[in-house]
C-alpha cells in the first residue's frame, strides 16, 4: 500500500481526551477517531491491526473444535428477564421499543441468546458436547466510558459458549479454551497473567482471567512472591485477622460537630480509622441491607453480590437510610438497628472476635458512639468477607503478603454450571432417558482490547512498537527525496519486488521533508523500516532498521529480501503460525 493512496491522519500533539498510552497512541497515529462517547470509527491502520487480531482468535476456535456462528445483537427482553439478568444489567443495558411495542436489548453478551438456541435444536445427549462461538459487536451503556477503546461502549468481542453433559464434561471443555487463550495471546505478541476471577453479571462459580500488566490497567492483579497465586482484587478472600483482647469500655455518646467521614471523624476523635466500624446500607434487588468494614477499608461489590445473593447491590438513598437508621447519612451505626439485615466483614466481626471499643455513628446528626463493643451493643445477622483486599494482606493460600499491580483484561473464561440451560430450557436426554440441563461454560475475549493492551505493552516516548503479529504492516519503506527519478524509480522497483515475495509493506511515498516521515514512522510502529535514498544508491545499500531498535544497518540492495525475512523471524511478536 502507498502511503498516498491510504488514510493516516497522524497528530503532532496528544489529544486532550487520551487518558492512557494506548488511547493518546491510536488516536495520534490514525487508528481510530472518536464518534461519540465510547464509539470510536476504525481508519485503515487501525482496522488491519483488529483484522489480524480477529484471524488469530478464529484460528485457534476453529483448532479448539468450536463452530462459529452469529447472533443477532437485537434481543428480546423475555430472554433476559427469564434469565433474571435484565434488572442485574440495569441501566449498563440499552433498551428499544421496535414498532410493535415490543422491547428488545442491544445485547451485552449472548448468554441468553445461545442458550434458547440450545434449548430449540438440542434434545440428545448424543449432540454432546459443543462449543459455539462468534466474532461481533457488542453494546454496554457505560457510565463513564474511558480509556478509549479499553472501556468504550460499543466494542468487538470474541464469545465462545460450551455446551456439555455433565462437570467432567465441563471441565474438558473449559480446559480447551483456556488453552486456545494461551495460543491467543501468545501469537499476538501478548504475555497476560492468568488470575483467578469472580464471575460478576455472568455467573458461575468458576472463572480466570487474562490481565496484561501496565500502569494504566483499570483492574488491579494481586500476586503473591511467595507461592505464585494470583487474583483479581474483586475475588481475592481476605481471611478474617485476629483481634487483641481488651476489656469493653462503658458505651459514650460524643458531639461531633460537622465530622461525617472517617477521615472527618478519625482527626476530631484522635482514633485509627481501623478502630472505626464504617456503616454502610445497600439494597439488594430493593431490600436495604446494612454493610459493616472497618474504617479503613472498603466494601467489594462483587463479594456483596454473592453474600447477599442479590442480582443488583447498590448504596441506598438519603432517604432509605434515614428510614433505615433513623438518621442522616454520614451518621449511621449499628447499635439499636432493628428489622434490618446486618452483615459484618469479618475484619469488624468474624470467627476470631470482632473490634474492641469501636467508634461508630449513632444514628444522629453530629454525633458518634465510642467504645462500641459486639454482642452489647450491636450484633450482626451473619459475618463475611466483604472487603476488598489492601496491599500486605496476606496470601490466602501461603499466608506471604500480596502485592498488586495495575492491569487490563482481554480474556474471561467462566465455569457456568447450569444457570442458564435451567431457566431457559436447555434440557437433554440422556442414555437412561432422564431430562437433565446442558452444563455450560462461557468464553470472551474482547478484541478490541488485544490491540490496545499491545500498544499499552509495548511503545516508547516516539510512538507505538507494534508486535510483528498484528501490525497493520510488517515493513515501511521509506523513500528519501521522491523528487529524485533515481530514489521514485528504485522505490519502486523495491516495493514490487518485497510485495510479490508476500511481505506486507506500506511505501511512504509522500513528498515531504525526511525529518516528517522518520517521526511518522516510529509514530506508527511498522516493525521493520527500509530507507533508500540518494547517497545510499550510489553506495548500492538499503537502511534496515527494526522499530525495537535505535541503531540501523545498510544492507546490499541485492540482499534487501533476505534481510528482511530474516529480521522478520527475530523480531517480537513473531509466534504467527496458523494450526
Amino acid at each position: 500500500m502507498r502511503w498516498t493512496k491510504t488514510f493516516i491522519p497522524t497528530l503532532r500533539e496528544d489529544p486532550a481526551e487520551a487518558e492512557t498510552a494506548s488511547h493518546r497512541l491510536m488516536l495520534r497515529a490514525g487508528l481510530l477517531r472518536k464518534l461519540a462517547s465510547g464509539t470510536y470509527t476504525y481508519l485503515p491502520l487501525g482496522w488491519r491491526a483488529l483484522h489480524k487480531a480477529i484471524r488469530i482468535v478464529r484460528e485457534e476456535m476453529d483448532r479448539a473444535g468450536a463452530l462459529e456462528i452469529l447472533m443477532p445483537i437485537l434481543q428480546p427482553v423475555e430472554l433476559w428477564e427469564a434469565s433474571g439478568r435484565a434488572a442485574a444489567f440495569g441501566d449498563l443495558m440499552c433498551r428499544v421499543v421496535d414498532r410493535t411495542g415490543r422491547t428488545n436489548v442491544l445485547g451485552p453478551t449472548h448468554e441468553e441468546v445461545v442458550t434458547d438456541l440450545v434449548h430449540q435444536n438440542i434434545t440428545s445427549h448424543r449432540q454432546l458436547p459443543v462449543t459455539f462461538y462468534q466474532i461481533g459487536v457488542k453494546f454496554r451503556d457505560e457510565i463513564r466510558p474511558r480509556f478509549g477503546v479499553i472501556r468504550s461502549r460499543e466494542f468487538i468481542m470474541k464469545d465462545a459458549y460450551s455446551f456439555d453433559a455433565d462437570p467432567e464434561g465441563l471441565h474438558r471443555s473449559y480446559q480447551a479454551m483456556y488453552d486456545a487463550y494461551v495460543r491467543i495471546f501468545s501469537r499476538a505478541g501478548l504475555r497476560p497473567v492468568i488470575v483467578e476471577a469472580d464471575t460478576g453479571l455472568i455467573g458461575g462459580d468458576v472463572s480466570h482471567e487474562f490481565m496484561v500488566p501496565t500502569p494504566t490497567g483499570e483492574d488491579l492483579i494481586a500476586a503473591c512472591a511467595g507461592c505464585g497465586y494470583a487474583a483479581n482484587r474483586e475475588k481475592l478472600a481476605c481471611p478474617p485477622p485476629a483481634f487483641e483482647p481488651e476489656a469493653p469500655r462503658p458505651l459514650r455518646e460524643v458531639a461531633t460537630p460537622g465530622a461525617s467521614t472517617i477521615e472527618q471523624v478519625s482527626g476530631f476523635l484522635k482514633v485509627p480509622p481501623a478502630r472505626m466500624i464504617k456503616t454502610l446500607v445497600y439494597t439488594a434487588d430493593g431490600a436495604p441491607a446494612v454493610i459493616l468494614v472497618r474504617g479503613d477499608h472498603e466494601a467489594n461489590p462483587a463479594k456483596l453480590a454473592r453474600v447477599l445473593r442479590a442480582a443488583c447491590v447498590e448504596l441506598a438513598s438519603e432517604e432509605t437510610i434515614r428510614q433505615v437508621t433513623g438518621g442522616p447519612l454520614g451518621f449511621s451505626g449499628p447499635a439499636g438497628l432493628k428489622g434490618v439485615r446486618v452483615v459484618a466483614d469479618h475484619s469488624v466481626a468474624g470467627p476470631s472476635g470482632a473490634i474492641p471499643n469501636a467508634v461508630t455513628g449513632a444514628n444522629k446528626a453530629d454525633t458518634h458512639l465510642v467504645d462500641v463493643n459486639a454482642g452489647r451493643d450491636w450484633t450482626p445477622t451473619e459475618t463475611a468477607d466483604l472487603r476488598l483486599a489492601v496491599a500486605g494482606d496476606p496470601c490466602p493460600r501461603c499466608g506471604a503478603p500480596i502485592a498488586f499491580t495495575r492491569g487490563v483484561e482481554i480474556g474471561h473464561v467462566f465455569k457456568l454450571g447450569t444457570k442458564y440451560s435451567e431457566k431457559l430450557g436447555a434440557v437433554f436426554q440422556d442414555a437412561e432417558g432422564r431430562l437433565l440441563p446442558a452444563v455450560m461454560g462461557c468464553y470472551g475475549i474482547g478484541v478490541n482490547r488485544i490491540v490496545a493492551a499491545a500498544l499499552e505493552a509495548s511503545h516508547d516516548a516516539d510512538g507505538i512498537r507494534w508486535p510483528l503479529a498484528i501490525a497493520p504492516y510488517e515493513v515501511l519503506l521509506v523513500s528519501v527525496n521522491m523528487k529524485d527519478e533515481r530514489v521514485r524509480a528504485e522505490s519502486e522497483r523495491l516495493y514490487q519486488e518485497l510485495t510479490a515475495a508476500g511481505l506486507e509493506v506500506l511505501w511512504d511515498d509522500r513528498d515531504l521533508a525526511p525529518g516528517v516521515k522518520f517521526k511518522d514512522a516510529d509514530l506508527v510502529g511498522i516493525p521493520l523500516r527500509l530507507t533508500l535514498g540518494g547517497k545510499g544508491l550510489e553506495k548500492g545499500t538499503v537502511d534496515l532498521k527494526l522499530r525495537t531498535r535505535k541503531e540501523q544497518r545498510p544492507v546490499p540492495r541485492a540482499d534487501v529480501a533476505a534481510a528482511v525475512a530474516a529480521a522478520r523471524q527475530e523480531y517480537p511478536g513473531t509466534l504467527d503460525a496458523a494450526p
